[in-house]
């Protein structure tokens, strides 16, 4: 549900619609959301999402979001890819290695941008989807291959660039290994639901690491999950940093929370939950303002959970359409990433002073994942969020 919903463009599929649809993506989220370099708002604006994802998705192709592709992986939202494509500081004589090549979009986007791609995806029936779709398009400068991304493509290394587009646990040796010195690697690495992208350079053999943002991919298979130490509770599902309270790098990058898009923590002793708090405030209806959190979920473990938050809001309005406005949005999602569940708590409109809200919802007995997402949605006004809490209930 994160595209604003000016970028609908109903059942016409014509190429001036869907063209018209990638420009104002550019301009509500893109821009907005501190994506500068022309060449990569270029890329963007010049490749056909839509192409990527499924004939039952291609509404949703211009909206800021992940999609499903099948076989439990997704296509990862347009900003993201904007952000980890600037991070990349790309070349004309650039030769690339990206790391889960899913649907191809992040491959077709650093096409023209490169010399050569060399992309690697361990599901075999998406590689050759892939392949040829990107063949199809007329990518000439992208090769791919089916393998397993941990090992990297050592025939054609070293590569001046690497991109990872799945999260391990810990950077792989092989792709330390087989970049180029002084070579840049955009990488998520974490646990599970606690990533954060990194930008890392290579000096003397080793790589220089520097935190860009809190993040959410899919996880890294192969040997990286074999040798993930950390893994999830499935059967108690807990929002990290939920009060704010934990220190802060950034004040606009908020920890444990991933996506933050037109927000900022702030102090005020007269917060409920000690003094910081998250605060999002927009004036331009439709444009998405919002942060969310992962966890992994079992339906068969769990039947029923408590979302619960402090909130105060300042003149909050709808931004027109039926779901723009602030609230806290609860997702699940099945084994495959299909969404199969999207619950609100609130709508949170005009003007009210601190207060609780709470609500209880029944969890799909399919469900494996969970998104908390608190936002404006595309409202307007000022919401101000704390102590935000997602509860099992347990059978009384």
């Amino acid at each position: 549900m994160v595209g604003p919903e000016s970028l609908l463009y109903g059942q016409d599929d014509s190429e001036d619609r869907y063209r018209a649809a990638r420009k104002r993506l550019l301009e509500d989220v893109l821009q907005p959301g501190g994506v500068r370099e022309p060449k990569v708002l270029e890329a963007i604006g010049n490749t056909p999402r839509h192409e990527f994802v499924d004939a039952s998705q291609r509404d949703k192709a211009y909206y800021d979001m992940a999609l499903p592709i099948g076989e439990s992986q997704t296509i990862s939202s347009p900003y993201i890819v904007a952000v980890m494509t600037e991070a990349l500081q790309t070349a004309p004589t650039d030769r690339v290695l990206e790391i889960g090549t899913g649907s191809g979009y992040q491959a077709a986007v650093l096409s023209p941008l490169v010399k050569e791609v060399y992309t690697i995806e361990i599901v075999e029936s998406l590689g050759l989807k892939a392949t040829q779709l990107l063949k199809r398009l007329g990518y000439t400068n992208v090769f791919t291959r089916v393998g397993d991304g941990f090992k990297g493509w050592e025939e054609v290394a070293p590569f001046d660039k690497i991109i990872v587009t799945c999260s391990p646990e810990k950077v792989p040796e092989p792709l330390v290994e087989q970049l180029a010195e002084g070579g840049l690697m955009v990488i998520p690495v974490g646990e599970r639901y606690q990533q954060s992208l990194y930008l890392m350079r290579k000096r003397d053999g080793k790589l220089e690491k520097e935190a860009l943002r809190p993040t959410l991919f899919v996880p890294m298979t192969g040997q990286a999950d074999q040798l993930r130490e950390v893994r999830p509770d499935p059967s108690n599902p807990q929002l990290v940093n939920g009060d704010f309270e934990l220190p802060l790098d950034n004040p606009e990058h908020c920890p444990g929370w991933y996506y933050q898009f037109g927000m900022r923590v702030e102090s005020d002793p007269d917060a409920p939950e000690g003094p910081q708090h998250i605060v999002f405030e927009n004036d331009v209806p439709h444009r998405p303002t919002l942060l969310l959190q992962g966890m992994a979920l079992d339906g068969t473990l769990v039947r029923k959970v408590r979302l619960s938050t402090w909130v105060s809001t300042t003149q909050t309005k709808t931004g027109g359409g039926p779901e723009e406005k602030a609230a806290i949005v609860l997702q699940f999602f099945d084994k495959d990433r299909n969404r199969i569940g999207y619950y609100f708590l609130g709508p949170f409109l005009g003007t009210k002073k601190w207060h609780r809200e709470q609500r209880e919802f029944e969890v799909p007995p399919n469900a494996k994942e969970a998104i908390v997402s608190i936002g404006m949605f595309g409202g307007t006004g000022i919401a101000r969020f704390d102590g935000v809490k997602l509860e099992v209930v347990r059978n009384r």
